[in-house]
C-alpha cells in the first residue's frame, strides 16, 4: 500500500463567525486547513486561526475564482473543498482517510449532501443526494470561473464517496430570502453577460415550471410544508432572476441610447 497522501481542506469565508467553528471542528483531522477570507469584521478570522487554519485575505472575485484562489494556496495537491455551512460526518472523514491511504488514484470524488432548511431536512425537491465534487487532485481538477453556481471541472476519472456532508444552508425562511436576492442579482448579471434575453413569457412560465418540477417531478410534496416552501422559493427565485434581467436589459438599452 502506498504512503498515505496528505490533504488540504479549503474554505472561503465572509463574516461566518456563527457557522465556521462547526465546519472547522469537523475537519480537524486534515493535514492543512486554508481559509480564504474576503474582509470579515465579525471575528471569523480569529476563530479560524484558533482552529489552526492558515488564513489569507483575498478580495471578493466571485465564487468560482475565490475557491480556486483557496485551492492554489493549499499546501498539498489533494484538496477537499467545504463551505462554512457544511459539516463532514465521521463516516465521510473515515472514507476520505481510506482513499488517501489507498493506491487508488482517481482525479476526483463526488460527495452526497444532506441539506437542511432550518430544522427540516429536505430529502426531495432535487436537494438529495445533490452529489458534488469536493475531494480532488488539483493537478487534474479546478474550479470553473462562474461567479455563482460554480463547479469543479475534472480532467480524469471521478469516483464516489458514500459518506455524507451535512449542509445547513438556511437558518430559516428569512435567511433563504436574503440569499435568494443575492443569487438572483448575480444570476441575472451572468445571463446578461452571456447575451441572454428575458421576455414576458419567460417571466411568467419559467417560474411555473420551476414550481411544478420541484413539487411534483422531484416529489417535494413528500417533504411536507418545507417541501412546498422550497418549491415556492425556487419559483420566486426564477421569477426575480428573469425580472432583474429585464431591468438590466432596459438599463443597458437606455445607456446605449444616451451614448449614441
Amino acid at each position: 500500500m502506498a504512503e498515505s497522501r496528505k490533504l488540504s481542506v479549503v474554505i472561503i469565508a465572509l463574516n461566518e463567525s456563527r457557522r465556521i467553528a462547526g465546519c472547522l471542528e469537523s475537519v480537524q483531522w486534515a493535514d492543512d486547513i486554508v481559509v480564504v477570507d474576503s474582509g470579515s469584521t465579525d471575528g471569523t478570522v480569529e476563530l479560524a486561526r484558533n482552529y489552526g487554519a492558515r488564513v489569507h485575505d483575498v478580495p471578493w472575485i466571485g465564487f468560482g475564482p475565490q475557491k480556486q484562489a483557496a485551492v492554489n494556496l493549499a499546501a498539498y495537491d489533494m484538496v477537499f473543498n467545504i463551505d462554512c455551512d457544511e459539516r463532514v460526518t465521521p463516516e465521510l472523514a473515515e472514507e476520505i482517510k481510506q482513499i488517501l491511504a489507498s493506491d487508488e488514484k482517481k482525479a476526483a470524488y463526488s460527495v452526497p449532501r444532506r441539506t437542511f432548511l432550518g430544522l427540516n431536512e429536505i430529502r426531495h425537491c432535487g436537494w438529495y443526494p445533490d452529489r458534488t465534487v469536493r475531494l480532488f487532485d488539483r493537478r487534474m481538477a479546478s474550479f470553473s470561473s462562474e461567479l455563482v453556481h460554480e463547479k469543479v471541472v475534472v480532467n480524469g476519472e471521478t469516483g464516489i464517496c458514500h459518506g455524507e456532508l451535512l449542509h445547513y444552508s438556511f437558518d430559516g425562511f428569512s435567511d433563504l430570502i436574503v440569499k435568494m436576492n443575492r443569487y438572483t442579482d448575480i444570476g441575472a448579471a451572468q445571463l446578461l453577460a452571456r447575451g441572454k434575453k428575458s421576455c414576458f413569457s419567460q417571466v411568467v412560465f419559467r417560474p411555473l415550471y420551476a414550481f411544478s418540477k420541484t413539487f411534483f417531478l422531484q416529489k417535494g410534496f413528500l417533504d411536507g410544508f418545507a417541501g412546498f416552501a422550497v418549491a415556492v422559493s425556487n419559483a420566486v427565485s426564477v421569477f426575480y432572476k428573469y425580472a432583474k434581467l429585464r431591468e438590466l436589459q432596459h438599463a443597458k438599452s437606455e445607456k446605449n441610447r444616451e451614448a449614441s
